[in-house]
């Protein structure tokens, strides 16, 4: 009978797309991976993959045998993961991947009450402004805007984030301060550039329930919201700041907002800005392990209501 490390190396091959991929997945070497699949195919008498220097693929056998091991070794994980909930011990790694501003201020921060309530579970946290490999990069939950969400993936929203347009005060008062959308093409902005396609991020308003973009005069641009709000907190323009980036910012007197509701005074020509939405994905919503569902169960509760996830308060309270 062939070997179930030999299996479990060939399958993760031909998911990741690699031998180095299967190693990077199970842990080992990539000589030890590609010596455990030779070994299936010396046991097995034929050949499962053609491989070159630079890509390999499925032989007619090959395909047929991943066919029917893929989804035996699919039903031993769950078997594995439904044991370990029979038991109750949420236990093993669990790797985040998480936009960089988002897990650096709101995620990050929440993660010591996880760990103390799951001491038994090894967390690694992965920051990237990029679309992440769930697959290939061995990502057990990755957060993401809607933006960057993309088929294949289970997503659940777990936050919905203000967007903060700010300037220092000091900007402000040399420059005054823009009362429409439209206003900003007359003031320097500090956009961001997306690394998911390179694009500027747009800033998009909510005017009478349609999406706006205005057209902007673009004075510096960043692909780090935390350099925007420096540049911001050092008079170079306006910027477009998540609230758990700007609200500790504002309170502290650096920045202050701007297009906020004003309630039933306000003018056709005002709008409010589009909030981000937050979701938390994972790769198979039947195979579910028990960290992850951990994590799942936990985050949202946790930034319910979060004091960084509100509109920020204005004038400040001192």
């Amino acid at each position: 009978m062939a070997n179930l490390r030999g299996i479990e190396t060939f399958v993760k091959t031909v998911e990741g797309g690699s031998i180095a991929a299967a190693a990077r997945l199970l842990g080992v070497s990539a000589a030890a991976a590609s010596q455990n699949v030779a070994r299936l195919e010396k046991e097995l008498g034929t050949r499962l993959l053609t491989r070159t220097t630079r890509s390999q693929a499925l032989t007619p056998a090959g395909e047929a045998y991943f066919a029917r091991v893929g989804p035996i070794l699919d039903g031993l994980a769950q078997a594995r993961a439904e044991l370990t909930a029979l038991h109750d011990a949420v236990q093993g790694r669990l790797k985040i991947a998480s936009s960089v501003a988002f897990g650096r201020h709101v995620v990050a921060p929440l993660l010591p009450v996880f760990m103390a309530r799951y001491p038994q579970v090894q967390v690694e946290m992965m920051m990237a402004d990029r679309n992440v490999d769930h697959l290939k990069e061995d990502v057990d939950i990755g957060i993401r805007f809607r933006h960057a969400l993309e088929p294949g993936l289970v997503a659940r929203r777990i936050a919905t984030a203000p967007m903060v347009f700010c300037a220092a005060p000091a900007y402000l008062r040399q420059h005054g301060r823009p009362k429409t959308p439209e206003d900003l093409s007359e003031h320097p902005c500090l956009a961001f550039r997306m690394p998911l396609d390179g694009r500027l991020m747009q800033w998009p308003f909510l005017r009478d329930g349609a999406s706006v973009s205005p057209n902007l005069k673009v004075a510096a641009v960043c692909n780090d919201i935390d350099t925007l709000a420096a540049l911001a907190m050092a008079g170079a323009g306006i910027t477009r700041l998540g609230s758990f980036v700007a609200n500790p910012l504002i309170a502290a007197g650096l920045l202050e907002p701007l297009f906020l509701a004003t309630g039933r005074s306000r003018s056709r020509a005002q709008a409010d800005p589009e909030p981000l939405e937050f979701f938390a994905c994972y790769r198979d919503r039947r195979h579910v392990p028990a960290p992850v569902r951990a994590f799942l169960d936990f985050i949202a509760p946790a930034v319910h209501n979060h004091p960084l996830l509100q509109a920020p308060a204005w004038p400040p309270k001192h």
